[in-house]
């Protein structure tokens, strides 16, 4: 018997559950200060989480999903990201979005049912949120093939779950990328959870970054949790697919501290130690740790930007209130150049026409 190949997946980590350095930093977190930011972000992420929360259980938010737990991939992704560049996100990068200009006020409406919260003022072909499980990514291959055909230095970035690893669409993009050598970076948060799925029974796979060995493309696993860890992994895969090196799949594991939904009840299948074992691991706390311990975050700066991120939420939340609901025949628009006799009868109906 020849071996005729062998692969390895390679997993990174900067600073450990407790907030310590376990390695040399990269050069773009050597100074605290510049990390500032970075934690900032995620904790204006988890407070609108949080007041989403709020707001969907007291029936003046739709169903949203919560990204609690997993602020450091998003912010992360953002922060590494060129505003050229074209993000393909799943339904849990509120962080993301945030730091690429979506709003408050547009992410609200989003989940409020309002398709004008998908209209963003900023990033304008960044994609919107997509809820089907890896639809997405198709599309995602899509624009980096159409970008490498124009000869853009851009990429595309496509996120998703741990779930999504295990449906066609997941492989066949991959496939595509790799045989096309397309400027696209796919990152997978793996949170352990497909819904109540838990991630040992949906995959045999020791690692979801292998899953991209058979496509030729280069893959790492990294601690969803540790910020550094996971913008250095992003970074690095941009610029190469930037570079014209092709795709990349970076794996990062997390834990989904919250429900799949609002609409879940994740108690039924996992039990609350394991949640609490989790929470000793979260991105928040970590970061905040080690910039104590650097005497770049005290107690006083905590106080002040938890005032200035609710001050900001509210503001937000108000806005999205404020904000007259569309009127029922804007469904009709946009379908068709001239509506069809039957959806013409079903907007009169709508608007009380009949």
């Amino acid at each position: 018997m020849t071996i005729v190949a062998k692969f390895e997946i390679h997993y990174t980590q900067f600073l450990d559950e407790h907030g310590k350095a376990v390695q040399p930093l990269p050069d773009f977190a050597r100074d605290p200060a510049a990390l500032v930011p970075l934690y900032k972000a995620m904790v204006r992420t988890r407070l609108l989480d949080q007041k989403m929360l709020a707001l969907q259980r007291t029936g003046q938010l739709g169903t949203c999903c919560s990204c609690l737990g997993q602020e450091a991939i998003g912010v992360a992704i953002g922060s590494a990201m060129r505003p050229e560049d074209i993000l393909v996100p799943t339904y849990r990068e509120a962080g993301t979005q945030l730091w690429r200009g979506v709003t408050m006020v547009e992410l609200l409406l989003y989940w409020g049912g309002d398709e004008r919260g998908s209209d963003f003022a900023v990033p304008r072909k960044d994609f919107p949120v997509s809820v089907p499980i890896a639809t997405h990514c198709p599309h995602a291959v899509g624009v980096a093939y159409a970008m490498k055909l124009r000869r853009e230095p851009r990429v595309v970035v496509c996120t998703a779950g741990d779930g999504a690893t295990s449906k066609g669409e997941f492989y066949e993009s991959l496939n595509a990328a790799g045989t096309w050598k397309l400027p696209v970076v796919f990152v997978i948060s793996n949170n352990q959870w497909a819904i109540s799925v838990p991630r040992r029974k949906q995959t045999a796979a020791e690692t979801l970054a292998q899953k991209a060995i058979a496509a030729g493309i280069p893959s790492e696993q990294v601690d969803g949790n540790d910020i550094i860890a996971v913008r250095h992994a992003v970074e690095r895969a941009l610029a190469n697919a930037r570079g014209g090196a092709g795709p990349g799949v970076i794996e990062a594991v997390t834990y989904r501290l919250s429900d799949h939904t609002t609409a879940d009840d994740a108690t039924r299948y996992r039990s609350a130690d394991e949640v609490a074992a989790a929470w000793k691991a979260e991105p928040i706390l970590r970061l905040r740790t080690y910039l104590a311990s650097c005497g770049a975050w005290n107690k006083e700066n905590e106080d002040t930007l938890l005032k200035q991120c609710n001050e900001q939420v509210q503001a937000a939340v108000q806005a999205y209130l404020d904000t007259p609901p569309p009127s029922t025949d804007q469904m009709f628009d946009c379908l068709y150049a001239k509506l069809p006799a039957a959806l013409q009868a079903q907007r009169a109906q709508a608007l009380g026409d009949e």
